[in-house]
């Protein structure tokens, strides 16, 4: 879920596909999203990453990855865990839509924007509601497939 929220937060103003690209990049330069050690990332090594062209080299979504794995430890040690946090948003439960059209898929929800809120409040920075929801999407949290699609029966079985 840490690598997830990291390329949501990456993925602001960009393409899914740009970061697609940049995973692997992102995976070697950020200890394979380990929290504790990316926690641990100083601010040379973090320079260093400015002109790294395997991530998106934006000065602020390369600082969101430290002090976000920073709030991140701080929600397991208060909380237990990241997951049971995220997941409390849909009360443990993956929420089943049944869209038929693409245009009925939200950008943000209120599950989204409470989450925002949470994660806002404990530290995290590029986690705007729009950011959540795309969370909420690639981690299973909603299921947006379209009836017609043949992974969403898949999925919400």
């Amino acid at each position: 879920l840490f690598e997830l929220l990291t390329l949501e937060g990456a993925q602001a103003g960009l393409s899914w596909h740009t970061i697609l690209q940049r995973r692997q990049g992102y995976r070697a330069v950020f200890a394979h999203f380990n929290i504790e050690k990316v926690a641990q990332l100083d601010q040379p090594y973090l320079n260093t990453l400015r002109t790294n062209p395997r991530i998106i080299r934006n000065r602020l979504k390369i600082q969101s990855t430290v002090s976000n794995a920073r709030a991140a430890l701080k929600i397991i040690e208060q909380e237990g865990s990241l997951d049971e946090l995220l997941w409390s948003f849909v009360d443990g439960k993956s929420i089943q839509h049944t869209f038929e059209s693409q245009d009925e898929i939200p950008a943000i929800t209120e599950e989204s924007i409470a989450m925002s809120q949470a994660l806002g409040g404990r530290g995290f920075t590029f986690v705007g509601p729009t950011i959540c929801y795309a969370l909420m999407q690639s981690a299973g949290l909603v299921n947006d497939h379209l009836v017609r699609c043949f992974r969403h029966e898949e999925i919400r079985g």
